[in-house]
């Protein structure tokens, strides 16, 4: 398919909330002090969740089967969420405001065509986080869902996503996330339990015998 004809076919999301979009962006137009901050964070921002799910995994261990078996999942639950927003991007093929809204103050660049908006993949990887670590650590989940609100903020400020587009990602990834986790920890959990009695006893626990199946 030719770029006319995907711009032709491409969906403008700018009646939904542009007048939003705008005023996010006009307020980074007059934090400029703000645009390296929030452009470095957008991306890099993305380990923070990286970090809280290995601290999920190393205090699972001192839990038992089942806790491991959630800690295992997170990251497969995240990745799923992802897998499934980016069908939907492609559905939906909502062209990036960049180009709906040019003349908006924009501190991201502007991504190629096929690099659709809705729903935002950055936050859908917060969100997705976060349901994902609810089942395991409610602590870890509560500064996932804070570090998730700023990074859906970031994604409206550098100019990258509608703000619908980071609502969106939260109605995808919730549920996704958090019903993979859930399932897994039934599936896996007789599987690591078996697994901590072998080789990667040290990875799945910090227990000197046999693996217990302890409920979080």
């Amino acid at each position: 398919m030719t770029a006319a004809a995907t711009a032709q076919l491409a969906f403008d999301g700018s009646g939904i909330d542009g007048s939003l979009f705008t005023s996010v962006t006009d307020f980074a137009r007059d934090t400029r002090w703000l645009n390296t901050p929030m452009e470095l964070w957008t991306n890099l921002g993305l380990g923070v969740f990286a970090v809280l799910m290995v601290m999920g995994w190393w205090a699972a261990r001192r839990r038992g089967a089942q806790p491991m078996a959630v800690a295992l999942a997170a990251p497969v639950a995240v990745v799923t969420a992802f897998a499934v927003a980016e069908v939907i991007k492609k559905v939906v093929g909502e062209i990036r405001p960049c180009r709906s809204m040019p003349h908006a103050y924009l501190v991201d660049t502007c991504p190629a065509p096929s690099d659709y908006a809705f729903p935002s993949g950055h936050s859908t990887v917060a969100a997705a986080a976060v349901a994902a670590l609810f089942l395991l650590d409610r602590r870890l989940s509560v500064i996932a869902a804070v570090f998730a609100v700023v990074e859906g903020f970031s994604r409206v400020y550098v100019g990258a996503h509608y703000p619908h587009d980071v609502l969106g990602s939260v109605v995808v990834a919730l549920p996704v996330a958090y019903l993979t986790s859930l399932a897994l920890r039934r599936w896996a959990t007789p599987l690591v339990a078996a697994l901590s009695r072998g080789a990667l006893r040290p990875l799945l626990t910090a227990e000197p015998g046999a693996a217990t199946q302890a409920v979080p």
